[in-house]
């Protein structure tokens, strides 16, 4: 599917926008899903008879992007065997329903969402989302080292819906929608400050959620840990990530980078394992994806035996195992199935 613009004439947005407006209804549904595809990852959805309309526009917002989405409602399904053959494994969706009504199953949780609720699902995981009527959203998807959250973390928010009325709400929601509809309008390096805002605020939201607080966090500096914990996401490929050059690249102490890790039940270096294991189980579960070796050395194993060992200690299985047991048909969470269609 060709979008309608993926280069800005001069006085228009950056970004891209599709659209089945000038499309005959025949071909309304295939484009549609396709473009959802491209913004959101592979997709099985399903619509009623004829597609009258939808639109979808991104903005990126430095490594962040801005998405509106209108259209009649829908139902889209992300299965693991779609998980697995697509690269948007890396993003986590951050979703305000502007208009609508919608119910989002992942996790074995199932919340019924409408106006003004954001919402949270993982792309790395199988998610469904039925929009029951005519519908906008505005969301953030937001790569998975930027958020700064463990694999476990983001399970707990995950379709938890956060209302207008909650206090993270109150501020998130009207920031998130105003964000989303001047995208593009700002300078670059301003738009992702912004962006990153609404990121620290997810932090907070999931300390209430995890019952954590920033006194949990030595001198409460909550942001700083966060861009601490996106730098290491975007260095676990590199065997000399230790605590002493995490250190130096963030002009602290070696004792103050520890007290910050106090409130994570981890040290530095536990964390740093405790990520390159979560993204080597993501990358072995991948369809046709890299051999063992391969993907040990991509997230900073220097070893594939030594891999193998944290990752048996970790799992309770080796590697190849773990990759065996993956089933690529189908995905059963405690309380909601989802199979391909």
């Amino acid at each position: 599917m060709s979008p309608d613009s993926s280069r800005p004439e001069p006085g228009q947005l950056p970004g891209t926008l599709y659209t089945t407006e000038s499309l005959p209804v025949h071909h309304r549904r295939a484009h549609w899903r396709e473009a959802l595809s491209r913004t959101f990852g592979a997709v099985n959805m399903t619509v009623p008879e004829e597609v009258y309309s939808g639109t979808i526009r991104t903005t990126p917002l430095g490594r962040l992007q801005a998405v509106t989405v209108e259209g009649d409602c829908l139902s889209a399904l992300r299965t693991r065997r779609l998980v697995a053959q697509s690269n948007a494994d890396e993003y986590v969706v951050v979703k305000l329903l502007d208009r609508g009504a919608a119910r989002l199953e992942q996790d074995g949780r199932e919340a019924l969402l409408g106006p003004g609720d954001i919402f949270i699902y993982d792309l790395a995981r199988p998610v469904r989302l039925n929009l029951s009527q005519s519908f906008r959203t505005k969301s953030l998807r937001v790569p998975r080292d930027v958020l700064g959250l463990s694999e476990s973390d983001v399970v707990h928010v995950t379709a938890s819906p956060l209302g207008r009325d909650t206090p993270v709400g109150g501020l998130l929601s009207p920031f998130l929608a105003g964000l989303v509809d001047n995208a593009g309008t700002y300078p670059p390096r301003t738009s992702e400050l912004m962006a990153r805002n609404v990121v620290d605020l997810l932090g907070v939201m999931t300390d209430e959620r995890l019952g954590r607080t920033s006194a949990d966090t030595p001198g409460g500096n909550r942001a700083l840990l966060l861009r601490i914990q996106a730098f290491i996401d975007r260095h676990l490929a590199d065997p000399g990530l230790t605590p002493q050059a995490i250190a130096r690249a963030h002009h602290i102490s070696l004792r103050y980078l520890h007290q910050l890790f106090e409130s994570e039940d981890a040290t530095v270096g536990r964390w740093i394992q405790r990520r390159r294991l979560e993204k080597c189980r993501r990358e072995l579960a991948r369809a046709n994806g890299p051999t063992i070796a391969a993907v040990a050395h991509r997230c900073g194993f220097t070893s594939a035996a030594h891999f193998s060992r944290v990752f048996r200690t970790a799992y309770g299985m080796s590697p190849r195992e773990w990759r065996n047991t993956q089933d690529l048909t189908s995905y059963t969470p405690s309380a909601t199935k989802l199979v391909d269609a």
